[in-house]
């Protein structure tokens, strides 16, 4: 049966992960048969809230996919606006990722209006309770939460805390599937070329946006603690800062390690990602809190193990000794875990543990599973 479908939320000219969540979904959705167009924001975020360089993508436009810039996330006319234009389309499904509470409003509202007995709402819920938190959280998430019809959730620990907040709803946990649209693996020495880099080191790498919560200071330790037995380890952070870079360009300076930390503190464009990835061995994933994380994905899509914190849902993702190495938060633990990889070298057995994974976490499989979310619901 073929579907109507409406994805509100994120997009092109959007950049982003949660952009490209929602963009490759679309194309899954209509290679599976079903109608889809997205509805985008005209604004986003207002600049005095936006803690990056920028908003939008330098990435061409998608020629695929129908894209309508529409939502104002902070005028609720926009809002009223939308949810007109959705009932018009006469959708079946209506669908909006959640990942802050600010977007509460906006998003709920629209759902609340556009919904019909014929037109659900489904929410992908990214994050129900935020890393960084403020006063007023708890309302937002229940307004928004209150307009939906059935949720889709990508980790385990995502849906333990949709407890606080559903009582009937249904929730389909799924996993959150591979990103796949950066091209092909590249091998290591022309990617390391690529970026200028020597094929000498031992590469650890730091990539996406630089947030807090994320904890590159806690790695930063780490690599200073591992340089003192291999001097060849090398860092690499790759991603914009979203919080004080101050802090960590001091911490990088005081630990002595500037030479051996390689910054590309830009938004990588989609076309650079396969390189970095490519370039190094390993990927870290140092958080201090999390649910899911993209991050792990587009590391699995490479076949890069990964040494990560034991938080939230990361440890569905890296099944430590087979996949890569699990720690506690905690730079000590952290530095011998890479030290371990670095001695040990598993690389292919690794390999053959995630391309086990690589199968699991198709997108074929993610809007399978969305589709007959909706089925329940609509009986």
């Amino acid at each position: 049966m073929s579907l109507k479908i409406c994805i509100v939320g994120t997009a092109y000219p959007y950049k982003g992960g949660i952009a490209m969540f929602n963009e490759r979904l679309a194309r899954e959705l209509i290679s599976q048969g079903h109608v889809v167009d997205i509805i985008t924001f005209t604004l986003q975020y207002p600049k005095l809230f936006f803690p990056g360089k920028s908003q939008f993508s330098n990435d061409p436009k998608p020629k695929d996919i129908a894209i309508t810039r529409k939502v104002n996330s902070v005028n609720p006319i926009s809002w009223v606006t939308t949810a007109r234009k959705i009932k018009k389309g006469k959708y079946d499904i209506i669908i909006s990722k959640y990942w802050i509470p600010a977007m509460g409003p906006s998003l709920g509202t629209i759902m609340r209006l556009a919904r019909s007995k014929s037109t659900k709402g489904i929410s992908i819920i990214d994050n129900i309770i935020p890393h960084e938190k403020r006063f007023g959280d708890s309302s937002l998430t229940n307004y928004f939460v209150q307009s939906v019809d059935g949720f889709v959730v990508m980790s385990k620990k995502v849906e333990q805390q949709m407890d606080q907040f559903v009582n009937q709803q249904p929730i389909s946990y799924i996993p959150h599937p591979i990103y796949d649209t950066f091209g092909e693996i590249v091998p290591r020495d022309k990617a390391l070329a690529h970026l200028g880099l020597d094929p000498q080191y031992d590469y650890v790498l730091f990539f996406g946006y630089i947030r807090d919560y994320k904890g590159l200071d806690i790695l930063l330790d780490a690599i200073a603690e591992g340089l003192k037995t291999n001097v060849n380890l090398r860092l690499i952070v790759a991603g914009e800062y979203y919080s004080d870079s101050e802090k960590y360009l001091s911490q990088i300076d005081s630990l002595g390690i500037t030479s051996q930390v390689i910054l590309h503190t830009n938004f990588i464009s989609n076309d650079e990602v396969k390189y970095f990835f490519c370039a190094a061995d390993l990927v870290a994933q140092s958080y201090k809190s999390a649910t899911q994380s993209g991050i792990s994905q587009m590391a699995i899509y490479f076949e890069k193990p990964i040494v990560s914190t034991n938080v939230g849902g990361l440890p569905e993702t890296v099944i430590h000794d087979k996949t890569g190495y699990l720690t506690n938060v905690d730079s000590n633990e952290l530095a011998q875990a890479i030290l371990r990889y670095f001695e040990k070298r598993p690389l292919n057995q690794f390999r053959k543990e995630i391309q086990k994974l690589k199968e699991l976490y198709s997108w074929n499989h993610f809007g399978s599973k969305l589709v007959e979310l909706y089925d329940k619901i609509n009986t």
